[in-house]
């Protein structure tokens, strides 16, 4: 991987904040020519520091939606099990986010749901029935204070 300089990383830190930032504004702010700044851009994106694109979508009133953090622990943690739990987990549309963790727990899911009754139906009938599941510990979230990509 390449390293960045500060004007890498002010690209990345603006386009992380507003991804549909003009190149002519994201020139300016970074002190580059337009073209300067476009070709920055694109071998960011060549070398796949910058991934992609994406809109941040409300699906719901926040009100409207419970959020649950979810560990799970596995029963092995071989790269078979690792993939098999991942895939199913990417097939579970109410889980939002997962991260294969350090620690007490393998993964770190976000789950939403419409209430408490919803999650008991995907904690029954999704989660605990994902191959290798030993341990399921949820704790659900009083408010959102931080949310987005910035």
């Amino acid at each position: 991987m390449q390293t960045l300089d500060d004007t890498d990383r002010a690209i990345l830190r603006l386009l992380r904040a507003n991804g549909r930032m003009s190149n002519a504004d994201l020139a300016e702010a970074v002190g580059l020519s337009a073209s300067a700044c476009l070709r920055r851009v694109r071998l960011l994106e060549h070398r796949g520091t910058i991934r992609g694109y994406t809109a941040l979508i409300e699906e719901a009133a926040p009100r409207d939606l419970v959020v649950v953090i979810v560990q799970i622990t596995l029963d092995r943690q071989t790269d078979d099990h690792l993939k098999r739990f991942e895939e199913a987990v990417r097939r579970c549309p109410e889980v939002r986010e997962c991260y294969l963790m350090t620690g007490i727990a393998d993964y770190l899911l976000r789950v939403e749901a419409r209430d408490a009754a919803d999650y008991e139906r995907i904690h029954k009938e999704a989660l605990s029935r994902m191959p290798g599941v030993a341990r399921i510990q949820s704790s659900f979230a009083i408010r959102t204070v931080i949310r987005g990509t910035a």
